[in-house]
């Protein structure tokens, strides 16, 4: 549910808290530039400054530096922020997104991986998106069925799934171009499959890169790469080796078997020790 406090203020700062999505505004708007008159999605947010008032990828920029040099709010105006409007969500359980500015059009992502836009300087919802994640796959993670934001490119926005899938959507519509389980069902994993996805995804040239959360439970780490227009694994880098030493077919297989094996020792925790025989690998 939407609660406008005047239609006259232009939204400019949005925080996605337990349960509501908020905006703050001044009583004044600075005119809207728009991101798809800006070219190729990755120059505009190397060149984020250029049009401050969207917020295009997780941290702004790819440096992720979290600042705006949007003046309007300031040290001696600050004070005079009001609440302009505010969204109730549909769980109280935790919010952690960081949410998206795309020519007006906010982008969050709440607990169980939905997906919401709305026009932020109203709070009106335009469309949402439930990927329906099992509610049994909650004990997978430690800390909750949140979700930490979405990445934007070329007029879709992409997003995680607690259950470990990388959803694509189109921009204005909210209707699903592609989907893909990031967790391979072939590769060497052992035993321990606690995988998640809650992170928030980037995306740089063309690829949507994204890791997996599991590794408070001894699952083993990797990030993989997924073409943003097809949403084809292009491809993928394990964090530590599997127990055997042997390839898993992925970018990192030269330098875990050659370098990084070997470093494991042989006793206590390493390849020969507890680690590898309770859950056949470890995660750092």
């Amino acid at each position: 549910m939407t609660r406008p406090a005047s239609a006259k203020r232009r939204s400019l700062l949005g925080i996605l808290a337990a349960g509501t999505i908020c905006a703050a505004a001044l009583p004044y708007a600075a005119a809207p530039a728009r991101a798809d008159s800006l070219g190729d999605t990755g120059q505009a947010i190397i060149h984020a400054d250029e049009h401050p008032e969207n917020w295009l990828s997780y941290g702004r920029t790819y440096s992720e530096q979290r600042y705006s040099p949007l003046d309007q709010i300031n040290r001696s105006n600050v004070g005079n922020l009001k609440l302009a409007w505010y969204f109730n969500l549909d769980s109280n359980r935790g919010q952690e997104g960081t949410p998206l500015i795309v020519d007006g059009i906010m982008y969050a992502t709440t607990n169980w991986s939905k997906m919401k836009a709305l026009d932020a300087a109203t709070g009106k919802l335009l469309w949402e998106y439930d990927p329906k994640v099992p509610g049994n796959i909650a004990d997978k993670g430690c800390c909750d069925t949140v979700n930490r934001g979405a990445g934007y490119w070329n007029g879709k926005v992409y997003f995680g799934t607690f259950d470990g899938r990388l959803i694509s959507l189109d921009a204005k519509t909210g209707k699903k171009v592609w989907e893909i389980n990031t967790i391979p069902a072939d590769a060497s994993l052992g035993k321990q499959r606690s995988y998640t996805v809650d992170g928030a995804v980037r995306i740089a040239k063309g690829l949507v890169l994204i890791g997996n959360g599991g590794a408070e439970f001894g699952a083993r780490g990797f990030v993989s790469a997924f073409d943003a227009e097809t949403g084809k694994l292009k491809w993928r880098f394990y964090t530590v080796p599997n127990n055997k030493n042997e390839p898993d077919h992925a970018a990192s297989d030269n330098v875990l078997m050659t370098k990084a094996y070997r470093t494991w020792p042989q006793r206590g925790m390493g390849p020969s020790g507890r680690w590898w025989h309770r859950v056949g690998l470890h995660c750092v």
